[in-house]
């Protein structure tokens, strides 16, 4: 049994070293290359304001994002949702950079790659069409996969990669 993990977030800005959070993360199960119906989503409070040019991207707002939990409340759950698995994200060190930056936040002591094994599927775009370009909307575009999207969402992106993954590989 082969259990992969597709993961995307959703941010206030684009550098976690720069202090920007997590707001949204999505996650959905693949058992040998089916989907499973299991699936993580949560919104995260991220007690700073959400950068214009990223709420352009996914259309968060800081009042969306009012009474939602803390990561450190959800860190938990989310590890136990990844562990043991291959989690596959699209330019994962962007998204690895960030959770693990909200775990050493809380003092959790450990790094999502200690928890699954850690694919990109941005890197494997490069492999296979080498001078395309390859964001997620050009490989859904590309394997003529139809989507309704006008904004990014870390849940919906984590079922689009499922579905250009098993194109991909």
């Amino acid at each position: 049994m082969t259990r992969v993990v597709l993961l995307d977030t959703e941010t206030t800005g684009i550098s976690h070293r720069m202090g920007d959070r997590i707001i949204e993360i999505g996650a959905v199960e693949m058992v040998d290359g089916q989907l499973t119906g299991r699936e993580y989503h949560t919104y995260l409070q991220p007690d700073r304001a959400v950068h214009w040019a990223a709420r352009r991207v996914h259309g968060i707002s800081d009042a969306m994002l009012v009474g939602k939990p803390r990561f450190a409340s959800q860190a938990e759950s989310l590890l136990a949702f990844v562990r043991g698995s291959e989690v596959v994200a699209h330019n994962a060190a962007f998204d690895t950079g960030f959770i693990d930056s909200e775990l050493r936040r809380m003092g959790h002591g450990s790094t999502l790659a200690e928890h699954c094994r850690i694919t990109c599927s941005l890197r494997l775009a490069r492999a296979r069409f080498p001078g395309l370009p390859n964001k997620l909307d050009d490989l859904l575009q590309r394997f003529a996969i139809s989507h309704q999207r006008e904004k990014h969402g870390a849940l919906l992106d984590a079922q689009l990669l499922a579905q250009v993954l098993t194109k991909l590989r």
